[in-house]
């Protein structure tokens, strides 16, 4: 299985990423080894997660979340991807 995660970090912004293992992804993540964008900006909690049945599928998830404004993750985030998905 793999996840699509979005963290918030200490300044307010979110990050989106996939993973296989998110209790380890968000170790590397807070010890600084998690990618350059968290590293600057302190990760503090996982805000959202999805599972999908294949990487191919969690990178495209992915990329459609990266593509979305801010406003529109906080919507996926409060209501979840299925009332998320009928609002945008």
């Amino acid at each position: 299985m793999y996840f699509v995660y979005i963290l918030l970090c200490g300044d307010g912004s979110l990050y989106t990423g996939i993973t296989n293992n998110l209790e380890r992804r968000f170790e590397a993540h807070k010890n600084g080894k998690g990618g350059h964008y968290t590293r600057a900006r302190k990760v503090v909690k996982f805000v959202y997660t999805e599972e999908h049945s294949s990487r191919s599928l969690a990178l495209k998830r992915e990329a459609e979340i990266k593509s979305w404004k801010k406003e529109d993750k906080l919507i996926l985030i409060k209501y979840g991807a299925n009332k998320a998905d009928r609002c945008l």
